[in-house]
């Protein structure tokens, strides 16, 4: 394959940055856009040119290190990846990519296509967690837990922090981010004694972060790679207004 590639240039937060445009050749459909990107560092370092610097770790669609907005989509055009997971086989030979850094005022941009996502450390810092010293784990048996309520909780834990709920929103919000954390940890009995603390201290937190409010459109979760539902969102709505109420 042959491919174009326009790439957002930044040499560091104070810099305005701008698109260059690159092209590749003789590129396998089958390598990953990590590998592609790969190609192109190596074709720059060869070329004694400034490599690109991006965002990944494990490569496997789990770590939630890696993304990009491909062609204005957080993590490219198939619903349900990581960046990490797209393959060129997904382009047609001749296209022009454009590929750009998530943006945020919550996520600046560090250099070219990495960000600095420390806000969500931030988030999970200020209540993403149970206090209560366990000890070593407990047999599971002994804190009985509905089928249901387990499938709940595992289904908002499924969550990885890569941030494209935050990129793709109109309004840079975190909502479904830290709803599905608020969901997950209030579902079970371990998270109910910080409950009302957590989501006080995890919301206004956000705010302070600079994150935006929800809009109700819906895009987080169509760019989420893990499908969280924006039912999360409604809950932590949920959560706050009792936790206010209860206050």
């Amino acid at each position: 394959m042959k491919l174009q590639l326009k790439i957002w240039r930044q040499k560091n937060s104070d810099d305005l940055g701008k698109f260059n445009t690159y092209e590749l050749k003789d590129l396998n459909p089958a390598m990953s856009f990590l590998e592609m990107l790969d190609t192109l560092n190596l074709q720059l370092i060869k070329n004694k040119e400034e490599p690109v610097e991006f965002d990944h770790d494990c490569r496997e669609g789990i770590c939630g290190q890696c993304g990009v907005m491909i062609n204005g989509i957080a993590h490219g055009k198939p619903k349900n990846i990581t960046t990490c997971q797209l393959h060129l086989r997904e382009f047609k030979d001749g296209d022009t990519i454009v590929i750009e850094p998530f943006r945020a005022k919550a996520f600046p941009v560090l250099k070219d296509l990495k960000v600095d996502r420390s806000a969500f450390d931030t988030l999970i810092a200020s209540g993403g967690y149970i206090g209560v010293e366990t000890g070593q784990a407990p047999e599971a048996n002994t804190t009985p837990i509905p089928q249901e309520i387990a499938e709940q909780a595992f289904d908002a834990a499924a969550c990885i922090g890569c941030g494209a709920c935050v990129a793709t929103c109109k309004n840079e919000s975190a909502a479904l981010f830290v709803g599905a954390k608020i969901s997950h940890l209030a579902a079970l009995p371990q998270g109910k004694a910080e409950r009302e603390k957590r989501v006080l201290n995890m919301v206004n937190r956000m705010d302070e972060l600079k994150f935006g409010h929800c809009t109700n459109t819906g895009a987080c979760q169509v760019e989420c790679p893990q499908d969280i539902s924006v039912l999360h969102i409604a809950k932590l709505n949920y959560e706050y207004l009792r936790a206010k109420l209860k206050k």
